[in-house]
């Protein structure tokens, strides 16, 4: 029992001035016990002695039924009340069991105290593999103690940490447990506050841990930024199959991020996302993902904003993919028609085992009337095509050149022609024209009633080219930020960590600098002070060395470049470039007249240099100044004679 005797010592049993104590008063007598007696008796207490024993210290009530169910697989204390105090007995006697595997403490209001007592048990007892902690107030205090305790535990399979207040920078505390604990398969963190920041951390948590097989995050606050960061991870995660994300509020922007994550996923069967605000735009982006995806088999988006076209595009995608995985759908709340059915009917011909669940016959797909074309852009089009002027339609009705027709023969001359109106388009354009009731349409007030519609024409224009280019701008900006956070996410083992990265506070996982394989050598040559390239084009490239020493750079790869350095101080033949430094446009950044201690490349920008100059270009340019001089002088010579000889 020396197992026992360690568990009191650093559970604190004998604290004598406990509140709870002295409430008691004389029931338990517990002054009539001395820690030394304990100690020597504990060695032979069984597991509900020890528990009672513990709750006189501690002071709490001991619950029957904890000791009823002593030796068996399952302990159920959901609903009972044990408080901080009742958790650290129960708590104590559980440190040498060897029979319980899954605990229950839901709704004890256990608080980070009690949470902190469980956890100092875990420590000794790898029997349990099941804990629910759910509903106790943990918050963020309880939430970094069961963090940390995950990190080292090796028997936890399963944890419930369902609804215990954590906010949303708790997060990292389990991105950090779970980034290297492979052991548990089942989490819940529903009923919590997890969001914009808890997204990105829990994103984090799924593209580096390798164990999580179950995962419930519904009822948190994942939206917006939180649920693109969130699919990022779920993009790049190898484990995870049954994903719950109902109440989140993910939205059309989250469905965008999620189709993209199901292009890439080939893990997740299992997917809730009821009541999460999407559209049947939404769904469209969805089913981008779900036209890749072959593995997913339980699709939920009961209580969503979805109509007919909605399940329209979803049962037209299962159809449409022979791959497909497919087998459930839950639209529980839509109301589909006839062409929803006969669809389905043939669905089910190709896929068997596909089971919808919608709401019943009776809904319609909302369409907007048609809207009536402008009368007056009719007439114009009409006009246009024929090649023909407003003045001369106007000048045909208006036989006399008054510049005025009564209302009548307008409406007879326009009823009469080819043009394609129908009797309110007709009454409109009248009401227009003669707007103070006179009974006539001038022709000032027809010209005039044209650019007003073409102003309008134009406005309309307008918005719904601003509306298409704000709809693209964000789906661009939802899919960057999809991209980013990957790249942010993504784990170790397929990216390198860029020379000067962000490293990991000891506070909580922080986003690291990931830089992709293919442009490593870039960034290993951009911060080297020793090397300056010539050009980046050619398989092979040769530098002038300085100093004298030569440095080989093998070679892992065909795509990686090979670099040789000539000695610069060398007399001998220089090696050049296959095509002349003019012809590359390379700037010269370095002399081989000049001392190598003045040579100062930088070490954060790719530099360039070219071959030592030939040795014979000095003597050239000697002998160029020589016969400038020389034919300076014979200039010089005859302007003399000829002054003489005049």
């Amino acid at each position: 029992m020396d197992q026992s005797s360690l568990s009191l010592d650093s559970l604190s049993l004998a604290e004598r001035g406990s509140p709870y104590e002295a409430e008691l008063g004389d029931e338990w007598d517990t002054d009539m016990e001395t820690e030394a007696e304990l100690k020597s008796s504990r060695k032979d207490m069984s597991t509900a002695e020890l528990y009672l024993q513990a709750c006189k210290l501690v002071g709490a009530v001991p619950v029957s039924y904890f000791l009823r169910n002593l030796g068996r697989t399952t302990i159920n204390l959901n609903h009972h009340g044990l408080g901080p105090l009742g958790g650290k007995a129960m708590a104590i006697a559980l440190v040498t069991d060897m029979h319980t595997t899954t605990l229950e403490l839901a709704d004890n209001f256990l608080l980070a105290e009690g949470a902190r007592c469980i956890v100092e048990m875990l420590r000794a007892n790898f029997t349990i593999q099941n804990l629910d902690l759910s509903n106790n107030h943990l918050q963020s205090a309880g939430a970094e103690c069961v963090a940390k305790m995950l990190l080292d535990n090796i028997s936890i399979k399963s944890i419930k940490l369902s609804g215990n207040d954590f906010a949303e920078d708790d997060a990292r505390w389990f991105a950090e447990a779970f980034s290297s604990n492979y052991r548990v398969k089942e989490l819940d963190l529903s009923h919590n506050q997890f969001g914009v920041r808890g997204g990105e951390y829990l994103g984090q948590m799924l593209a580096n841990n390798e164990g999580i097989e179950l995962l419930d995050l519904s009822w948190n606050h994942l939206r917006m930024k939180g649920a693109v960061a969130f699919c990022a991870g779920l993009k790049v995660n190898v484990t995870l199959k049954h994903l719950d994300l109902s109440w989140n509020g993910f939205g059309n922007e989250g469905a965008l991020a999620l189709g993209e994550a199901l292009k890439f996923n080939n893990t997740l069967v299992y997917l809730d996302l009821s009541n999460n605000r999407i559209t049947n735009e939404g769904v469209g982006m969805l089913c981008r993902g779900l036209e890749a995806n072959d593995t997913l088999r339980t699709l939920k988006l009961a209580y969503n904003s979805l109509t007919v076209e909605g399940a329209l595009a979803l049962i037209s995608v299962v159809r449409n993919t022979p791959k497909t995985a497919i087998e459930e759908i839950n639209i529980c709340n839509v109301l589909v028609n006839e062409n929803f059915v006969q669809l389905l009917e043939l669905t089910y011909q190709e896929h068997p085992s596909l089971e919808v669940q919608y709401g019943g016959v009776g809904g319609f797909i909302a369409k907007k009337p048609p809207k009536r074309p402008d009368p007056m852009k009719v007439i114009q089009d009409y006009l246009d095509e024929r090649k023909l002027r407003l003045w001369d339609f106007f000048r045909n009705i208006d036989k006399d050149g008054t510049m005025h027709v009564p209302v009548s023969e307008f409406r007879k001359a326009v009823q009469q022609s080819s043009i394609p109106l129908d009797r309110f388009q007709i009454e409109e354009l009248i009401q227009r024209l003669d707007r103070e009731r006179t009974g006539s349409v001038d022709y000032r007030g027809l010209a005039d009633t044209r650019k007003q519609m073409m102003r309008d024409h134009r406005r309309q224009l307008r918005k719904v080219e601003s509306r298409q280019k704000k709809e693209k701008q964000k789906s661009d900006r939802i899919l960057k930020t999809f991209q980013t956070a990957v790249e942010t996410v993504t784990p170790r083992s397929s990216m390198v960590m860029s020379p000067g990265g962000a490293k990991e506070d000891s506070s909580g996982p922080q986003p690291f600098s990931a830089t992709p394989l293919s442009s490593w050598h870039h960034i290993m040559m951009s911060n080297s002070s020793r090397y300056s390239v010539t050009n980046l084009s050619s398989e092979h490239i040769h530098l002038p060395m300085i100093g004298g020493t030569a440095s080989s750079r093998p070679t892992s790869s065909p795509a990686v470049r090979s670099y040789s350095q000539p000695n610069l101080m060398d007399s001998g033949p220089l090696l050049f470039l296959t095509k002349p430094a003019s012809a590359q446009g390379i700037h010269s950044i370095s002399n081989p007249s000049k001392n190598t201690s003045k040579l100062s490349p930088t070490a954060n920008h790719l530099t360039t240099s070219r071959p030592a100059l030939n040795t014979k270009q000095p003597a050239k340019k000697g002998s160029k100044w020589k016969k400038k001089k020389t034919k300076t002088r014979a200039d010089k010579t005859s302007k003399n004679q000829y002054v003489k000889e005049k």
